[in-house]
């Protein structure tokens, strides 16, 4: 019989989808899972079934064995899984990509309406009872229809935010990626721009790129320099872009209007002083955050692990 280690707890659909074929499945704790925990919890498993705030790299493949078939992440990024180390011990790896798209997206132009428009600065004023009379200066935002928005990386989510906030604000899109989309520049309307000058135009700024060594700090703190005072950030894709310490310090002195973050450098912490700001708004990674695409994900995630355990090549793999 087939055992499969699931790190921490996940939908109870993709739990009953391995069940149901007859594997042993165990699973992790609801909260944070030790090192320790991990290691004991994969000893002799064929699959791994990882969330990403698990690192599964050699250590954790060789503590699982030999017969270890796949690690299967419940997730569309994988900065959490060593490929190199995975490939050595011929374990495949999945993802779940595309499901977390339009839920992405939605949660992305969330942020960006809300940090326009002070919302959740407005909501605590009321709250706490200081609204006593309306004013033509109260809480002053930004408008949207007809500004610049600038993607930086137009895979799907990205694209999905810019079809969004064309269609819906009529918003000029120009965007920043390794790989130009000359196509997509025709069929639907928008602009290719080097990194430094999309950062200098837009008033929307809005990240969704893969972590990799070339993406770290790509927002960094010369870069921060570049974005006008009137424009916002936005971060739904993975905290280390951006240089949080540096970030900080420029909504600190308002060199920029504001910044809206579902991820964080650190995360789960956040850099000293971030959370004392009014001018930015944090979620803590909830962007794929909705009952119907989680239960996708786990899905997709058990159907992988079911593919390479009946001796099929997984639908999702990692190349």
């Amino acid at each position: 019989m087939p055992k499969v280690f699931i790190t921490r707890q996940i939908p109870e659909i993709g739990i009953k989808l391995l069940k149901d074929k007859g594997y042993d499945v165990s699973v992790g704790p609801e909260g944070k899972i030790s090192k320790q925990e991990l290691l004991d919890g994969v000893k002799g498993v064929d699959a791994i079934l990882s969330v990403l705030t698990e690192k599964i790299d050699g250590s954790v493949m060789d503590a699982a064995g030999q017969q270890l078939k796949i690690v299967a992440n419940y997730a569309v990024g994988y900065n959490n899984l060593d490929l190199e180390a995975a490939k050595e011990r011929k374990v495949v790896m999945t993802n779940t990509p595309g499901v977390l798209t339009d839920t992405v997206a939605d949660h992305t132009v969330t942020l960006l309406l809300s940090i326009a428009r002070r919302v959740v600065e407005a909501d605590k004023y009321t709250r706490a009872g200081q609204y006593q009379i309306w004013g033509p200066k109260l809480f002053l935002g930004g408008d949207l229809v007809d500004k610049v928005l600038g993607i930086v990386g137009l895979g799907r989510i990205g694209f999905a935010v810019a079809e969004r906030m064309k269609k819906g604000f009529n918003m000029k899109v120009i965007y920043y990626d390794i790989k130009r989309n000359q196509a997509l520049e025709e069929k639907h309307g928008l602009e290719y721009r080097e990194l430094d000058q999309l950062l200098s135009e837009a008033d929307f700024i809005s990240l969704h790129t893969a972590l990799t060594d070339e993406t770290r700090h790509l927002i960094n703190a010369e870069r921060l320099k570049l974005i006008k005072l009137t424009s916002y950030l936005i971060n739904t894709s993975r905290g280390p872009i951006i240089d949080e310490k540096a970030l900080v310090e420029v909504l600190k002195d308002k060199k920029i209007a504001g910044a809206a973050l579902d991820v964080f450098e650190k995360e789960p912490e956040l850099m000293p002083g971030l959370a004392k700001l009014d001018n930015v708004i944090i979620t803590p990674h909830i962007a794929s955050a909705t009952k119907g695409t989680r239960n996708k994900m786990a899905q997709i995630a058990a159907n992988n692990v079911i593919a390479a355990l009946e001796g099929e090549t997984p639908p999702n793999l990692i190349k």
